[in-house]
């Protein structure tokens, strides 16, 4: 079968406390998103948020799994893609959206049919996919990076410059509650979400690209007097509890995915957590 998923269970932050490296990156770490030929979901009890990768060396369509208990899986369901590899295509109910590197796209809940497809197996589209439970249909809509909403923040001083691009969010697409957008970092800088927060009305999924090879991210998370770290790779995500903070320094800058769902759409509501009182 061409479609693979996991479940993941919610860990609370007391139980978190007791992991080690390897229960640590069990519980929150998704590896192995990326696999020619395959869509990958994982399913998490997180808000009911799923993270997954599908690379199309022929078309993939895109099933419902077991979890959902659905007749296709966006019948109470919406989905966020974000294309990471070469030229492709995904197709909604028989209209064809063209997706370059970093384009987006967002898919309303009710479309029954979603097929990945490559513009060239030899160089295979990598969609990034998120997904969360919907209440209402909205339009399908493609962005890219020249459509999406730009925050300049950070500095290179503080090794955090970067440029924030909202992309799937309220102003550029109407959604029930997914959210999704890109943050890359200026060459010199490594820190990305600094300050670290945590909105304890929202989880979170980050996905790590344009890491260069020979160099790694290291993802903070837990809560803020009680942090922990994961050590990352290329085209891997980790799953962010809402009651975790969720930053990461790497050996050279890199690009983060960001995706989120839960309580509301305020992109600002969040709890800053003051660097010097990490722990």
């Amino acid at each position: 079968m061409p479609t693979k998923f996991e479940t993941r269970y919610a860990t609370n932050p007391e139980a978190t406390k007791q992991l080690d490296t390897d229960g640590l990156r069990k519980e929150f770490l998704i590896s192995n998103l990326m696999e020619k030929g395959k869509i990958n979901l994982t399913y998490t009890h997180y808000d009911r948020y799923m993270a997954g990768g599908a690379v199309p060396d022929q078309p993939l369509k895109l099933e419902a799994i077991d979890p959902l208990k659905a007749e296709y899986f966006l019948e109470r369901r919406e989905l966020g893609v974000i294309n990471v590899g070469g030229d492709g295509s995904v197709e909604v109910d028989g209209t064809a959206y063209e997706l370059a590197y970093k384009d987006a796209l967002y898919v309303g809940q009710g479309a029954k049919e979603v097929v990945f497809k490559s513009k060239d197996s030899g160089t295979p589209a990598k969609f990034y996919l998120n997904s969360a439970p919907a209440h209402k249909s909205y339009p399908t809509k493609k962005v890219g990076m020249a459509d999406a909403n730009k925050l300049e923040l950070g500095s290179l001083e503080t090794a955090n410059h970067r440029t924030v691009n909202q992309m799937i969010i309220g102003g550029i697409v109407t959604t029930c509650q997914l959210q999704m957008g890109m943050t890359e970092l200026k060459t010199g800088s490594v820190w990305n979400t600094m300050p670290a927060h945590v909105h304890d009305r929202r989880m979170e999924v980050y996905f790590y690209l344009d890491v260069p090879e020979g160099q790694s991210v290291c993802h903070f998370m837990g809560q803020p007097k009680e942090t922990r770290h994961i050590w990352m790779q290329n085209h891997e995500a980790v799953i962010s509890p809402p009651w975790s903070i969720h930053c990461g320094s790497g050996t050279s800058n890199y690009t983060f995915i960001w995706g989120m769902a839960g309580e509301n759409l305020d992109y600002g509501d969040m709890d800053v957590a003051k660097i010097t009182e990490l722990r």
